[in-house]
């Protein structure tokens, strides 16, 4: 009865056409394609269960594109069970927008501007419901096509290291708030604590936490226990070329060439693990840093290597090198046969409720705003980059007021969580940016040899996504751990653990 069939199916879902780029707060209209954006479906079952994993090159998923994906692949296979889709975004700020052209500043985030409400003469954009059509079809058919192409198969597991990610949180020793020149704006609020903070400052004091350099990593075989490909999740999103205009799967694309390079054209799924108040940037070494990327990759007389490609290849020759020697003594336990579960249920959270003074700084912020004019000044693409920004702000503040208009009514966020048991590891979801401590009270205190967390896992419905700060994190204020960025609460925080926790041990004592 445990017998593993296995499928993979994967799809190139770039687009030429001159589409938004989400995750920034202006609008970046794409000028090509720098290198494949990819979905890569898996499906692992047994005759007891099943999990579907679909990962998406995505800076979140939204949009209600978790539903349109079911329905169409309902549509397209009735037996396959779509709630057992399990679908994530590797956090990639390069991918091609598929939010709503058209929507309301609370439905689907605020961190980038609706294409119809912005201004862009001047400017083509392709529109972001046709590509999210696009690429809803083709997720749903890679469904099908790996769900077809199930067949007896084996898994491997294990854990390496590799050094991807670094705190993205800088603390001061005074509160940058009382600096005379630190205004409160609709996309910061900084304390003690400033994502991408300055470090050479005679008032920095530290990185609020650590980072994770674990790397989790589930092989999968065929019949004859040959490769076939592997989850690779890593704690870090992808974000060496956030700020770049063209399309890109970012450190994922170097890490998928430099693993297929030794083994082969194998499949390969990434999933982002808690990385909310971490990132590939190295903040306080960045000297030292362009030397070594000058000396490692740079050619005399030659300018330098572009920083970002540079940081990209460097991650990828370590997540290589940790898959590598994982696989080496992984292969040695090689499993056909192993029990499977997989839960799917809401659970609420507690949300972070808006204060009575931040509604009245949201409507004092949102006035002037709604007044300021549309920029008629400068190129289409300047006039863009200003006008996107302007509506972004707004958005963040009407956020702000509809939560506290909203949130007695509901003080509780549901949100969709997946928990599943392969043998001996589990895998466990979110909807977050989840802050690294949350992943590390749910693994000390999971049952299972390893656990899987997956963050910015896509849940039903229009919205998706915002980060999930600590106690530590939500006292040093700062972008990610504010107002605008919070809607669950550290107490809702802590409720996810305990809700996962106690999943995982329900499926440990399961036989």
């Amino acid at each position: 009865m445990n017998k593993l069939l296995i499928g993979w199916a994967s799809r190139d879902v770039s687009t030429n056409k001159p589409v938004n780029i989400p995750g920034q707060f202006h609008m970046r209209i794409s000028q090509g394609i720098l290198d494949p954006v990819t979905l890569t479906a898996l499906v692992v079952d047994n005759a007891d269960d099943s999990v579907i994993f679909l990962s998406l090159d995505l800076v979140v998923i939204r949009a209600g594109l978790v539903d349109q994906v079911r329905s169409k692949v309902k549509a397209l296979n009735p037996e396959i069970p779509v709630l057992k889709i399990l679908m994530n975004a590797t956090h990639a700020h390069t991918g091609p927008s598929h939010y709503a052209d058209k929507a309301s500043a609370w439905a689907t985030g605020s961190s980038t501007a609706q294409l119809d409400s912005v201004p862009h003469d001047g400017v083509d954009v392709a529109s972001s419901d046709e590509y999210r059509d696009y690429l809803s079809t083709q997720a749903a058919e890679a469904i099908c096509e790996a769900y077809q192409k199930r067949a007896p198969g084996a898994v491997a597991y294990g854990y390496g290291y590799a050094v991807v990610a670094h705190s993205r949180r800088v603390v001061y020793f005074d509160d940058l708030s009382k600096r005379p020149q630190e205004k409160a704006s609709g996309f910061r609020v900084n304390g003690k604590a400033q994502m991408y903070g300055n470090t050479n400052d005679p008032k920095f004091s530290h990185y609020e936490a650590g980072a994770d350099h674990f790397v989790n990593l589930l092989f999968t075989f065929d019949s004859k226990k040959k490769l076939t490909g592997a989850v690779v999740n890593v704690p870090c999103p992808s974000q060496n070329s956030e700020g770049r205009y063209m399309l890109s799967a970012d450190y994922w694309h170097d890490t998928r060439q430099a693993i297929r390079k030794v083994h082969g054209d194998i499949f390969i799924l990434p999933q982002c693990a808690a990385g909310g108040d971490l990132s590939p940037r190295i903040l306080h070494y960045k000297q030292a840093q362009e030397r070594r990327f000058q000396l490692k990759y740079g050619e005399p007389g030659k300018p330098a290597p572009d920083k970002d490609l540079a940081e990209r290849k460097d991650i990828a020759e370590r997540i290589a090198a940790c898959f590598s020697e994982v696989f080496s003594w992984a292969k040695k336990d090689i499993r056909t046969e192993l029990p499977l579960q997989h839960v799917v249920k809401t659970v609420k959270l507690s949300k972070r409720m808006i204060t009575d003074k931040e509604y009245d700084f949201a409507v004092k912020s949102l006035a002037p705003l709604m007044e300021q004019p549309f920029s008629s000044e400068g190129t289409p693409e300047e006039r863009l980059f200003k006008n996107s920004t302007l509506v972004a702000q707004r958005a963040r503040f009407q956020r702000i007021i509809h939560r506290y208009e909203t949130q007695k009514a509901d003080p509780r966020l549901p949100m969709e969580m997946h928990v599943l048991r392969l043998g001996d590891i589990a895998f466990a979801s979110n909807r977050f940016e989840l802050y690294m401590d949350y992943m590390h009270r749910i693994q000390a205190r999971s049952p299972f040899l390893q656990t899987f967390v997956i963050q910015l896992a896509g849940v039903p419905g229009e919205d998706g996504g915002t980060y999930l700060a600590t106690r530590r994190g939500a006292q040093g204020k700062g972008y990610s751990a504010c107002l605008f960025c919070n809607q669950v609460s550290p107490a809702g925080g802590q409720q996810l653990v305990e809700q996962t926790v106690k999943t995982l041990q329900k499926l440990k004592e399961t036989k």
